[in-house]
């Protein structure tokens, strides 16, 4: 029997909860299809860093390394200033385990509303790839004069022609293995009739940042013309995106874009495929050890109240054990999620909609759990 050993973040607020529910649904996948995941938890996160002032050193990091797979709660502590945590664990962790890519499937499930008009489940099924290791997020610059009126802030976007070619190499193979056939309606019959094999959408500012804009756009072309021919490359400046997701998300298949405009446009993602409560994200290294979690916070107030939604907690566990290889289990999960949300066993995401639904946050793993099994 294939194990996997797990490392489990469960975070702080509401993570326990949802990471808990995610566990159960992945333990009984593993049982059926016959493999098995051994967990270890970590107490990283708000609570911690109050009590003892530590976030993650070099130490825990190298002892991360040695686990296939980490299982991320939520990181976000009431009493904590912004920042510390997000820089201090997640952001660190990313960096030096080199989580070069941000996944992030963006999914319309039946049963779940869009706040887009007239659009369906036919419409909204896309991923973004964010490069998540670069940019203005690594904190190149610094402050000179500060709290006088000639206050100067500084804050580089810089890239490396490595870090950009992986990150478009990735989303290249990405499109053209993982991606399941469908009509993609931003194929015309003529790119059918070429056996063109999916689109790959270019997000950047390249009028205006045109030095890492021109980096960008040319390492993605001179790839995709020699390397990607059966793949249609296609090219929008970020704010044109942001447009577009509202009016003709159906336009999209693949997305690749820089961080600080990935990091933006997977929140309106978020928002279109039904909101924080269904939406998780993987921070890869395809080469090393990667991390799932879901896209929504720690959500300190409903602690311990049983009535958070896990489904993007349980999303998130399909993801990661889709990435080690166990496809088939993961594809069932994500049927028992839709086959949930088509059902109406809860009247929607929310917190509040899942109390009128009579239901809660273990009654939903249950149910995901048991359809799995049966």
């Amino acid at each position: 029997m294939k194990t996997y050993k797990i490392a489990v973040i469960p975070g702080d607020g509401t993570g326990p909860e949802v990471i808990n529910e995610g566990k159960k649904v992945l333990d009984t996948a593993a049982s059926k299809y016959d493999f098995k995941l051994n967990y270890t938890n970590f107490d990283f996160g708000g609570e911690r860093y109050l009590k003892t002032g530590k976030i993650l050193d070099d130490s825990e990091v190298n002892e991360l390394r040695k686990f296939d797979s980490i299982y991320l709660g939520a990181i976000g502590h009431p009493d904590v200033k912004p920042g510390v945590l997000e820089k201090g664990i997640l952001l660190k962790a990313r960096f030096d385990l080199d989580q070069y890519i941000n996944l992030r499937p963006v999914k319309l499930y039946p049963g779940v509303e869009t706040p887009i008009k007239n659009k369906g489940l036919e419409d909204i099924d896309f991923v973004v790839v964010r490069e998540n290791t670069g940019g203005i997020y690594t904190g190149i610059g610094g402050v000179s004069m500060k709290g006088t009126k000639d206050e100067v802030a500084m804050q580089i976007m810089s890239y490396t022609r490595n870090q950009v070619d992986r990150c478009l190499k990735f989303a290249f193979d990405y499109t053209q293995k993982e991606r399941k056939p469908r009509p993609w309606k931003c194929l015309s019959n003529e790119d059918i009739n070429k056996k063109l094999v999916g689109q790959l959408t270019l997000v950047h500012k390249t009028n205006v940042l045109t030095y890492c804009g021109d980096l960008w756009e040319r390492a993605f072309n001179e790839m995709g013309q020699e390397f990607y021919p059966n793949i249609k490359r296609d090219y929008n400046h970020v704010d044109v995106s942001t447009m577009r997701f509202i009016k003709n998300p159906e336009w999209y298949d693949v997305i690749v874009t820089e961080n600080m405009f990935g990091d933006i446009i997977t929140d309106e993602s978020a928002e279109i495929q039904g909101g924080l409560g269904i939406a998780a994200g993987g921070n890869i290294n395809p080469e090393g050890v990667s991390m799932f979690e879901p896209m929504g916070g720690s959500a300190p107030k409903y602690t311990g109240q049983n009535v958070i939604n896990p489904l993007a907690a349980i999303e998130a566990g399909k993801m990661m054990i889709k990435h080690l290889g166990e496809k088939e289990a993961a594809n069932k999960i994500e049927e028992a999620v839709s086959a949930l949300l088509e059902r109406k066993i809860i009247k929607g995401l929310s917190v509040q909609e899942i109390k009128d639904s009579g239901s809660s946050t273990s009654k939903i793993g249950d149910w995901i759990a048991d359809y799995v099994a049966k």
